[in-house]
Order: structure tokens, then sequence, then C-alpha cells
């Protein structure tokens, strides 16, 4: 079993994501996971990431705050604690913190295909 404590967990560095700090929960340099990775992003307010269409799916479950997650065609969803949504690989979305307070969620991956 491979641990990660809150206090040893490190920061990483999302491309087109500010006003946020994120940190490795799980996988990667984290821990032999070898399906997906784990990460906690706490978002300040104004913060999030920019609109990006990833080729890889991901999960988001939110712990703390509310968040707004704006598909590519403009539709938007706000999550609150405990919410989660899935976003399918190829598909645009940005997400905002749009509140007063930090909000924290998980985020959840599979690994990139590795390079040919």
């Amino acid at each position: 079993m491979d641990v990660t404590r809150i206090a040893d967990a490190r920061e990483y560095f999302p491309p087109l994501h500010h006003g946020c700090t994120a940190l490795r929960l799980q996988g990667f340099e984290a821990s032999a996971a070898d399906f997906a990775w784990a990460g906690l992003s706490h978002i300040e307010p104004g913060g999030g990431a920019d609109m990006d269409a990833g080729p890889l799916g991901k999960i988001y479950v939110v712990i703390e705050g509310e968040v707004t997650v704006t598909l590519g065609d403009g539709g938007a969803t706000t999550l609150g604690r405990l919410d989660s949504c899935f976003i399918p690989g190829g598909e645009a979305r940005e997400v905002r913190n749009t509140g007063d307070a930090r909000a924290s969620m998980i985020v959840v991956m599979p690994y990139p295909a590795a390079a040919s």
C-alpha cells in the first residue's frame, strides 16, 4: 500500500490553470498506482482552468465550496460539496470558482498513453 499524507503531497502545475494550487495525491511520483492518478485542487475565488479539450476523460469531485464547469457548447453546471461529474476525453471544459471562498476538488484521470 502507498500512503500519501496530505502534508507530504507535492504540488504540480497543470497547464492553463490559475489561481489554484494542485497537489498530487496518488500516481506518478506519489505512488505506484498503475491505472489512474488523483490530485487535489484548491481553487481561489476567480481561479480555475481555462477552456480546453484534453484527450483524456476526467472525474471531478468537489469537497469544499462550489465550482462552475462550463462546456464548449456553453452549458454550465455548478457543483457543490460532494457533487461530482465526468467529462469525456475531447470535450472542452472550463472550471471556475465564482464564489467568495476557496473551493477544493479531487481530480481523477487515467495516465496519458505512452509515446510510441
